[in-house]
């Protein structure tokens, strides 16, 4: 019975939406997916699902290319842009990912570093950091340093470490088991895959 009432306050949770303000697009619920342009698809779906654990694609598309500027207007990329495949993940409690591979004139073929513009990440949640380095060392993923703690400021309680996938973009596994430092008297608390009704 108490998993039910637990089941059934995290569901409450999830269909709880913020009052539409002002300032906000009529609507909006959060975040649906990330996506990333990658150099070699069946490499990055197998490192999404067979080294993270993601699920497999739940739908592929492609190729898409268009005779006119459709791709220009719409995606802002060159219009003779081919979208040779994109495949949607679903990774875990969060975000889904989509990626998606290009044949384009002029590809920037560099992924870009954290410091550039346009540098991202992706921020897995873990539940134990000594665990998850393990098991991506056993994988021969290349981590980035070892785990760093955090003791003071917002960030007190958190553990992060990086870590680069096979084509070179850099993500990020990080815990905090009890709670991050900012969220002593802070007027928002930010979402959480540990608590998803947090």
């Amino acid at each position: 019975m108490r998993n039910l009432l637990l089941a059934a306050a995290v569901l409450a949770g999830f269909a709880s939406v913020a009052p539409a303000r002002a300032d906000q697009v009529p609507g909006i619920r959060g975040l649906d997916h990330v996506a990333l342009t990658v150099p070699d698809m069946d490499q990055a779906v197998a490192f999404f699902t067979d080294v993270l654990g993601c699920s497999k694609p739940a739908y592929s598309i492609g190729p898409l290319a268009f005779p006119d500027d459709w791709m220009q207007v719409h995606i802002n990329v060159d219009p003779r842009a081919e979208i040779t495949k994109l495949e949607m993940l679903r990774c875990f409690m969060g975000s889904n990912v989509e990626l998606f591979q290009y044949k384009a004139e002029g590809q920037n073929k560099t992924e870009p570093r954290n410091s550039d513009i346009g540098g991202h990440h992706l921020g897995f949640y873990v539940d134990d950091m000594d665990a998850a380095v393990a098991y991506m060392k056993s994988k021969g993923v290349k981590l980035l340093g070892d785990p760093t703690p955090f003791a003071q400021g917002p960030l007190a309680g958190e553990t992060i470490e990086y870590f680069l996938t096979p084509w070179g973009a850099q993500m990020e596994m990080l815990t905090y088991p009890k709670g991050l430092g900012y969220e002593a008297g802070a007027p928002v608390k930010l979402w959480t895959p540990k608590d998803p009704a947090h």
